[in-house]
């Protein structure tokens, strides 16, 4: 069965300094047409920080939409065109205060396909460096360093709410656990 959906019209309804919110016409497979609303975004990366002595570096701060401090990997938006591995060695630098001497990726995923072309990417650096934070000037939080161990156990058990962490956790544990079979 033919499932892919062709723009018929495009209607940005706003634009803001993250996200652009559209609503279009679609043209269905059948030949109907309906109307699509979503989220522009121009993506993210998050970065899982893990230090010689398996310490994942997380930052906790307060997120407005759910009203509540979330424990998160450190993450930001990609400006327009901006290469993530670049905007995730900024983010690390910027949040969680270290560099890294070695990145590697653990791919990227659509955080909710439904509504927007967010598309965020996941990294893992190791070579771990201690630096100056630089927050942006409307930015707090908080870093804490958790044990991957522990980080899974807080995954599974839903201390960890934010998607991107828990997708990049588990995706590093994992893996460390193959290449040790």
């Amino acid at each position: 069965m033919e499932t892919r959906e062709e723009t018929v019209f495009k209607n940005t309804i706003y634009r803001g300094k993250i996200i652009n919110l559209r609503v279009d016409i679609a043209g269905l497979p059948d030949g109907r047409e309906a109307v699509r609303e979503f989220v522009e975004h121009n993506g993210g990366v998050t970065v899982a920080a893990l230090t010689d002595d398996m310490q994942l570096i997380f930052v906790r701060q307060f997120r407005y939409p759910y009203m509540e401090e979330v424990l998160e990997l450190p993450a930001g938006k990609l400006e327009k065109g901006e290469n993530p591995l670049e905007a995730g060695k900024r983010e690390l630098e910027e949040e969680g205060g270290v560099k890294a001497g070695q990145f590697f990726s653990l791919g990227e995923f659509y955080p909710t396909p439904g509504y927007t072309n967010e598309i965020i990417y996941l990294y893992a650096a190791r070579d771990l460096v201690q630096v100056e934070q630089k927050l942006d000037e409307d930015e707090f939080l908080n870093v804490e360093y958790i044990p991957l161990s522990d980080a899974v156990d807080m995954v599974l058990t839903n201390q960890i709410k934010d998607g991107k962490t828990q997708a990049a956790v588990l995706k590093l544990a994992a893996l460390i656990e193959r290449k040790a079979k």
